[in-house]
């Protein structure tokens, strides 16, 4: 089932998610909701408290659109190493129509559960590192527009104000 993405500045996005304590067949359906949601919007990855769920849980699937899906899922996804720095575009689900750069590290290892609940260790270097720290950053209430200087902040806030003002017809 198609769900609807919460946008920014919708509070719920800014809360922290809990652990998934036990993996149930209701986890597995989110993660089927969450996979189908991220592939209809389309985008590369999301958080279950995109969505309004504040559990630990992302989808990411970083394969073009041309190639085979190749879907990872992570519950409780945990950055164990990082080393590098990158500084690349990055888009969000949440934050329509508004992209900037944002400081990552190049490569990360994180490790998780799978929908069956083993544990899993991804190594993951350039777009797959930065989804996995732009997911995982959305579990713990945190967007990447937190991550731009307060100047860049400001004028998106200022920009999305606009956006909103002309949409309601306020000069």
């Amino acid at each position: 089932m198609i769900r609807t993405i919460l946008t920014y500045p919708n509070p719920e996005l800014k809360k922290k998610s809990a652990a998934v304590t036990i993996i149930t067949d209701a986890t597995r359906d989110l993660v089927r909701d969450m996979a189908e949601t991220m592939y209809d919007a389309p985008g590369v990855g999301l958080a279950a408290p995109q969505i309004g769920v504040h559990q630990r849980v992302i989808v990411i699937d970083v394969s073009g659109r041309d190639e085979q899906p190749d879907l990872i899922v992570a519950i409780n996804p945990a950055i164990i190493h990082a080393e590098g720095e990158t500084y690349e575009e990055e888009g969000c689900l949440s934050v329509p129509q508004y992209a900037a750069n944002v400081r990552r590290h190049a490569q990360v290892v994180v490790k998780g559960l799978d929908p069956e609940g083993n544990e899993q260790t991804w190594r993951a270097e350039g777009l797959l590192a930065i989804a996995f720290q732009h997911e995982i950053d959305h579990l713990d209430g945190i967007l990447f527009i937190d991550h731009l200087s307060p100047l860049k902040r400001d004028l998106f806030k200022r920009k999305l104000r606009k956006s909103a003002e002309t949409a309601a017809g306020t000069p």
